[in-house]
């Protein structure tokens, strides 16, 4: 008899800002497969029962394979088990969950998706950075910064986001940041539209690095910069201040 597979988002990486829903699954679950971004918090209270399988993305070097974690989600269901695949943020926000969803379906399990809180709206937030404002922009696209913008065929339009008056979010995107930015002025964004990059997300070492689309690759640079990190770009940055009181942090 066939278990149940469920695709959670873990969420900006804090116990608090993970949904009802997730906890209670989490805690039903016989195979919890994760990665590294659900955070120390919740990767602790993962029940002791449950068979874990770490499947993390560390640098270049991967823990299993796209399609090894499709396989093992899929062998242990088969199994009668509960298996719960989590991942950070919200798993149909850049974290291949709808692959993971044809392969489960397609093999006759039973699946529920319980989504989550995207980093790409908490972590700006957690700084004081509105991704829309009434004064500032209308509209946010989010990107991922994984394809390289001067790739010959890019998925993604740059000259239609150079042109854009909202919010570019990027998930995934200090390795290509330099290009990102040459790019966008190149096709017309004002090289002096603010930047800000928030590394770490809502844990107590997070850090931003604010600037310019001309400036920020180089401060990016000198402070070194590394991921996990999201980028903001847009007239809303302007709205962050370090002089301000720091805004009352989550106690998740």
């Amino acid at each position: 008899m066939n278990g149940k597979v469920y695709l959670v988002g873990s969420g900006p990486g804090t116990g608090g800002l993970l949904t009802q829903r997730g906890r209670e699954v989490i805690d039903a679950a016989d195979v919890v497969l994760f990665d590294q971004l659900p955070g120390e918090e919740i990767l602790a209270s993962l029940p002791a029962r449950a068979e874990k399988i770490d499947c993390g993305k560390y640098g270049r070097k991967h823990t299993l394979e796209q399609d090894e974690i499709e396989a093992l989600m899929v062998d242990r269901a088969k199994k009668g088990n509960v298996v719960v695949r989590l991942k950070g943020g919200d798993p149909f926000l850049f974290g291949r969950g709808g692959e993971e969803l044809e392969t489960v379906r397609v093999a006759g399990i039973p699946v529920e998706m319980v989504p989550g809180i995207s980093s790409a709206l908490a972590v700006p937030a957690s700084v004081g950075i509105p991704l829309t404002h009434r004064k500032y922009a209308s509209q946010v696209t989010i990107l991922t910064g994984n394809e390289d913008p001067t790739k010959a065929e890019p998925a993604l339009d740059w000259e239609l986001l150079a042109k854009s008056r909202g919010t570019i979010v990027i998930l995934m995107g200090v390795a290509n940041l330099g290009k990102i930015a040459a790019v966008l002025v190149k096709h017309g964004k004002s090289d002096t539209t603010p930047v800000a990059i928030i590394e770490r997300g809502l844990r107590k070492d997070r850090r931003v690095t604010a600037g310019t689309l001309a400036t920020i690759a180089g401060k990016a640079k000198k402070a070194g910069v590394k991921p996990p990190a999201v980028i903001v770009i847009g007239d809303v940055v302007n709205l962050y201040d370090p002089a301000l009181p720091d805004l009352i942090p989550f106690e998740g």
